[in-house]
């Protein structure tokens, strides 16, 4: 398996063919327009809000299938796909515990078990009291302690209620089959009155990474100032302290838990399983999507650069890169809204090992076009190929996992707002080798 990080190229170049910057009135009319815009953009493209609600007579949603489909891929990999359970509700989050039964996140606030291909009627108790009146507010991610079987620790990801708004937290509590119990919050954010996409994954090193989004809309600027949570990737200990280690920690001012900064709304994370770094999606505003590389104390840019523009039509910026700023592994334009992530290391898709697999929403904004993106790298660490895997089913692909017994499984995520009828069906899907 390649490593990517250690042997990608970067650029120490600015961008060869730069815009040239607008004249006075240019300028100061694109200001006025987004100071009057901006503040009524909300998340990504992908998961805000329509003006409008979709055509009728746009692309048309197709039924979950009743039994397995098989489909052949780019490597000769032949593949089969089979439903294991539905039922589920505005599903966001999925991770395994130790017997392969499988913990899902509910948005509107409540944790789900799947035992042996079936959803447990009974939601798990336990679970915080969860905002979810905005759009891209509610319980987020779902990810089991390492040493599970020793301690029996459940984290997630919610957006806590405080006043009338609230704040992406963690929570922390003991699993016992029914109920999580000693729940309790290990980190409340500051400055994401705005909501955020909010994942979570240990690393190697024991420390458990976690994505705060929300730097959007009026809280934009947010993303580039270290003592403000929004917009950045997190590194934590188990219990949601800061390492001494981390790149602001010990600093007056400034958030110890930071770890990189300058981001807009990350909604994936998986770490590389040779090189031991985070790569993390987030999405852009229209295009700009991107999957960053996270070292310690980087900066990615947003929102002074991106390849996205606004939900009006200008650029975001003139230049989609400056040389003090990081730049992208990869980048989508047009869009793919991307969600969960994950490297497979498994020994069932032989020709995947090293491949990153990324979920999709949508493309450029177009319902009904999610599809599992299918990276892979060269000798080199650099991309290579992109396929697109399950895109007929049309389904919104919010998580993928590899299970423990080397398969991947991928939650579609049904709708994203209760009057959304354009999200399709809300399931959770196995992909296995067809033999």
């Amino acid at each position: 398996m390649t490593t990517p990080s250690s042997l990608r190229r970067r650029s120490s170049a600015p961008a060869k063919h730069p815009t040239r910057p607008p004249g006075r009135a240019t300028a100061l009319l694109a200001a006025t327009l987004l100071a009057l815009v901006a503040p009524l953009a909300v998340e990504a493209q992908q998961d805000a809000p329509q003006p409008e609600p979709f055509a009728a007579g746009g692309i048309p949603a197709v039924p979950l299938p009743d039994g397995p489909r098989e489909y052949d891929t780019a490597t000769g990999q032949r593949i089969r796909v089979v439903v294991v359970a539905e039922g589920l509700t505005y599903p966001w989050g999925l991770a395994f515990l130790p017997d392969e039964s499988v913990l899902v996140t509910e948005r509107l606030g409540t944790l789900r078990r799947i035992r042996n291909g079936a959803l447990d009627p009974n939601p798990i108790a336990g679970v915080p009291e969860v905002y979810s009146e905005a759009p891209l507010a509610g319980l987020m991610d779902v990810a089991v302690h390492p040493e599970f079987g020793d301690n029996g620790f459940v984290y997630l990801t919610y957006s806590k209620p405080v006043g009338d708004s609230s704040r992406v937290a963690l929570a922390r509590g003991r699993f016992e089959g029914a109920a999580l119990s000693e729940v309790r919050d290990l980190f409340v954010s500051e400055g994401t009155t705005a909501g955020g996409a909010a994942r979570l994954a240990f690393g190697p090193d024991g420390m458990l990474y976690m994505t705060v989004g929300g730097a959007f809309g009026g809280i934009r600027a947010h993303a580039q100032d270290p003592a403000n949570h929004a917009g950045k990737v997190l590194r934590l200990r188990d219990d949601g302290t800061a390492p001494d280690d981390n790149p602001f920690a010990g600093q007056e001012g400034l958030a110890p838990e930071v770890f990189s900064l300058g981001h807009r709304n990350p909604m994936g994370l998986a770490i590389h399983p040779e090189t031991g770094d985070p790569w993390a999606s987030e999405h852009g505003v229209m295009g700009g999507d991107e999957v960053n590389v996270i070292q310690a104390g980087r900066n990615y840019g947003w929102p002074d650069v991106s390849y996205s523009r606004e939900y009006f039509g200008l650029r975001v910026t003139e230049q989609p890169w400056q040389e003090q700023f990081e730049q992208p592994e990869i980048v989508w334009v047009p869009s793919i809204a991307p969600s969960g992530l994950v490297f497979y290391t498994g020994d069932r898709f032989p020709s995947w090992q090293g491949n990153l697999f990324a979920g999709s929403l949508m493309i450029g904004r177009v319902a009904r076009t999610g599809h599992l993106e299918r990276i892979e790298f060269n000798r080199q660490g650099l991309e290579q190929r992109r396929e697109w895997l399950l895109a007929d089913l049309r389904q919104r692909i919010r998580d993928v996992e590899q299970g423990p017994d080397g398969l991947l499984y991928v939650l579609t995520g049904g709708a994203f707002l209760a009057n959304d009828v354009d999200g399709g069906e809300a399931a959770l899907l196995r992909i296995e080798p067809a033999e």
